[in-house]
């Protein structure tokens, strides 16, 4: 009870912490010389190789987020309000093992720099799809992406922004020259997902990395959850996340856990591919040898997975079934509890062999990770953190993720590396 009450306090902690970032001269931000935080004075843009080479140095991430609000209707306190208790849900999130160690501290600490309110001043305004005229919305769309990508990075769009350039001040800082300078590290924005379409959940262009965290020069690729073909490359990554201004911060969250999931798809990093493929699920096929790599798969009408004991899964996939004995789930994956009957299944009351929290941890008296059993109670206590879609899962989720401080081994036998300052390479 009392391990539960400090893990609650610390969580109200985190998400009171997230403050505007605030400095004289936010175009020319300036870091700390501590180069165990990121940013800093000596790397304070995304993809600098520095992080690379000193990632298992880094004790804490701090980037700045520029918010964006095109969603007519929406205030900017509800754009506030939602912003901030996003980035404490996140922070929250990072806290290695957080849900049992009251003292896990965050490793990334999201930073607020502004959110620019693009919505409509005139409430007669109407368009199709409730966002406002600034949106830069597809012209004469007819299905899928409505929004275009390469607009945001545009030098008539820059001015929305409001960063003069320090170096000539009869003109506004672009979007990527933003990222360039360090200024800003992510774009979130609020809109609205009708029926003229919607943008990506998470977009992010990164550059490729070799078996030896070097950039591969020139080379580069989508590797969020979509991407829009015409969205420019300006040779550092941009994560440009969309939040639906309907519904709440888990739904946002759960765009995020795509994210890390197409940043794995992609294969920019291998060794981040090669974990995480095995600790969210995606090596089904060579794990038990079934037609498909993961539980995504189960999509439609008969489909999907029965637990009839703790140790029993039994999969159907329309009317071919597969039974697996002495079945222990790693970690699951965005939808995908390691009790998930299906997509989106947070009910289950079933309970489950997994090894989540042991993660290649290999504690057990085998040399193996302790599998313990599992269920839907590992998470309730962040229903009310982030309430709607995946989200409570994913909190708890996200602090199973090897993180700062963990003490998990890779093949070789050696440290795992924490995985998020892969989100900034």
């Amino acid at each position: 009870m009392l391990l539960k009450l400090l893990s609650s306090f610390y969580m109200t902690v985190i998400a009171c912490a997230v403050v505007t970032a605030a400095t004289p001269d936010p175009a020319n931000p300036q870091y700390t010389t501590d180069l165990t935080i990121w940013p800093n004075s000596v790397s304070k843009a995304n993809s600098d190789q520095w992080i690379a080479d000193n990632h298992d140095k880094i004790k804490k991430m701090q980037p700045r987020i520029l918010v964006l609000n095109f969603a007519n209707g929406f205030s900017p306190d509800k754009a506030d309000k939602m912003a901030k208790q996003l980035c404490g849900a996140l922070t929250e999130s990072t806290r290695y093992h957080g849900y049992k160690d009251p003292a896990a501290q965050p490793f990334i600490e999201y930073k607020l720099l502004k959110i620019i309110d693009l919505t409509d001043t005139d409430p007669s305004v109407e368009t199709v799809d409730g966002n406002s005229t600034k949106y830069p919305r597809v012209p004469d769309w007819k299905e899928g992406i409505n929004f275009q990508y390469k607009e945001l990075y545009s030098e008539e769009f820059a001015e929305n922004y409001g960063f003069k350039d320090p170096d000539n001040p009869d003109r506004y800082l672009m979007l990527h020259e933003l990222v360039d300078r360090g200024i800003i590290h992510e774009l979130w924005f609020f809109a609205y997902q009708k029926n003229a379409g919607s943008p990506f959940e998470c977009t992010e262009l990164k550059p490729v990395y070799d078996e030896n965290f070097k950039r591969v020069e020139g080379n580069y690729r989508h590797s969020g959850n979509g991407g829009d073909p015409k969205e420019p490359w300006h040779g550092r990554s941009l994560r440009i996340n969309f939040i639906n201004a309907e519904r709440g911060i888990g739904c946002a969250i759960e765009n995020f856990g795509h994210s890390m999931e197409g940043m794995a798809h992609s294969g920019v990093i291998p060794y981040f591919r090669k974990y995480f493929y095995e600790f969210a699920g995606f090596d089904l096929d060579k794990r038990f040898n079934l037609p498909f790599n993961s539980f995504y798969h189960l999509w439609g009408e008969g489909k999907g997975v029965e637990y009839p004991d703790e140790h029993t899964a039994i999969i159907k996939d329309g009317e071919k079934e597969y039974r697996l004995d002495n079945y222990v789930c790693i970690a699951g994956n965005v939808h995908f509890t390691p009790s998930g009957r299906g997509h989106y299944d947070l009910a289950n009351p079933n309970v489950v062999m997994s090894t989540i929290e042991h993660y290649r941890l290999f504690d057990g008296p085998d040399g193996k990770d302790i599998a313990e059993p599992w269920s839907i109670d590992k998470f309730q206590r962040y229903r009310d953190l982030a309430p709607d879609c995946m989200g409570c899962w994913l909190v708890y989720w996200r602090q199973n993720i090897p993180g700062y401080g963990n003490k998990c081994k890779d093949d070789e036998g050696k440290p795992m590396k924490n995985w998020w300052p892969f989100l900034f390479y």
